[in-house]
């Protein structure tokens, strides 16, 4: 993991309590996931400098609409985003999460 993938690691980890559980570094496809909330279907990723170059974002393009077809939401951060504003990156997170149920939790029925 990169420092700002542990930086970032140690917040996720106290979502635990509101219901959300992130793993970290998980197999999914042919991709490795930097960290994802199952019961949320949630995956962020953090991006160092190569993702700016052209065959990086085509390839998180691919990426993210193949994870965005199995119903993910994908949140992606820059690694000077979580060193420079990590309490953005957090609500950014966190409103993410507000809008979707933690595990086990019923959805309202539609109006």
């Amino acid at each position: 993991m990169t420092e700002q993938e542990v930086k970032l690691w140690v917040h996720l980890k106290t979502l635990r309590k509101q219901g959300h559980r992130f793993r970290r570094q998980v197999p999914f496809q042919d991709y490795i996931l930097d960290f994802v909330c199952y019961g949320s279907k949630l995956v962020i990723e953090i991006d160092g400098s190569q993702h700016n170059q052209d065959d990086h974002q085509k390839r998180d393009i691919t990426r993210d609409a193949k994870l965005n077809s199995e119903e993910f939401t994908v949140l992606r951060f820059w690694n000077n985003e979580i060193d420079e504003n990590i309490e953005g990156v957090l609500e950014r997170i966190l409103d993410t999460l507000s809008s979707t149920p933690p595990p086990g939790a019923t959805r309202p029925p539609p109006p």
